[in-house]
């Protein structure tokens, strides 16, 4: 059944780290991929996963870098992975399958903001194509374990940004209008949320439910594309260039970043309930219209079932996967 797209009063708030939530959960035993987990708030969700007894698999595009991220973390199994490379996906969930027999938690934590053009050898624009086409790939291949757990949780890092725009089905890859690299991140991450809406619908009758995830405003490497003075203007940094600080109107720390995306991984009152969008570590309240002006809400372009399943079927047509 679907869930309402409104608070349900967690406990937990814009302040609270991943830390915190997770306190009294016990993974001992559940299997989880962090995709990204090597940098910024995906380092942190895997270390405070980690701290609950998780067993963590990290696909990586850069081994090295990875493994010197999480050099004190050693247990954390690291493979490569390129979210571009359909054939490394691929071997990376048949690494994955090949080592164990249930998947509990698949966090799509992976991405990038607002870069200049790039396209893959297809053509396909460089903030959707790994942010959605990669990680649909990869929900598929790693499908048969996450069906097996029985109590599965796919959550897709998403963001307030989606208020910018939605999904330009007829053009998405920029091949016709002018390229926007703040419209194309919006299109994505709008994209991130209806793919949660989707797998949910298509998942939770074999007991995987799916989240979608807005972080917060973070200073990690994903601002690489952003100059000083923009992000002075949007008051993410102080004339001294260190971050400003202030969860209730977004700006977060590392831990705080993380701990909607483990809140959803793992809290217990959501036991029966997905395919929403969270944010500050509570359900978030659907705002009446697109144009709606409030940060603290989802829009409905990004919770729209129909969107969703369009979206879906765009999805394996490019990939070529499916739940099947």
């Amino acid at each position: 059944m679907s869930t309402p797209q409104n608070a349900i009063g967690s406990g937990f708030g814009a302040a609270s780290t991943a830390q915190d939530v997770i306190h009294g959960i016990n993974l001992r035993g559940k299997n989880v991929v962090v995709t990204g987990g090597y940098s910024g708030i995906g380092l942190e969700t895997v270390r405070v996963l980690r701290s609950a007894g998780a067993k963590i698999f990290v696909p990586a595009r850069d081994i090295a870098k990875a493994e010197q991220a999480l050099r004190d973390m050693p247990d954390v199994v690291v493979h490569g992975m390129d979210l571009l490379d359909p054939a490394s996906i691929d071997r990376f969930a048949e690494r994955v399958l090949d080592t164990t027999d249930a998947l509990h938690l698949l966090i799509n934590n992976a991405g990038v903001m607002a870069p200049p053009l790039m396209r893959d050898g297809r053509g396909y624009e460089s903030q959707f194509r790994p942010i959605i086409s990669g990680h649909f790939q990869l929900t598929c291949r790693l499908w048969p374990a996450l069906a097996r757990s029985r109590d599965a949780r796919v959550i897709a890092l998403s963001s307030y940004g989606h208020r910018r725009g939605g999904i330009d089905f007829s053009d998405i890859h920029f091949e016709r209008r002018p390229y926007d690299p703040w419209l194309a991140y919006a299109q994505s991450k709008t994209a991130n949320a209806l793919f949660a809406v989707a797998l949910d619908s298509l998942g939770q009758h074999q007991g995987v439910r799916s989240f979608s995830v807005h972080p917060g405003a973070i200073i990690t490497d994903l601002v690489r594309y952003m100059s000083r003075e923009q992000l002075e203007a949007g008051q993410i940094i102080d004339k001294n260039g260190s971050p400003i600080i202030d969860p209730e109107n977004n700006k977060k720390t590392i831990p705080q970043g993380a701990s909607t995306t483990v809140w959803c991984a793992t809290s217990p009152r959501l036991l029966g309930m997905g395919g929403v969008y969270c944010a500050d570590c509570d359900i978030a309240n659907a705002l009446p219209s697109d144009d709606s002006t409030d940060l603290h809400g989802v829009r409905p372009r990004a919770i729209d079932p129909v969107a969703a399943g369009r979206l879906w079927q765009l999805s394996e047509q490019l990939t070529g996967a499916s739940l099947d």
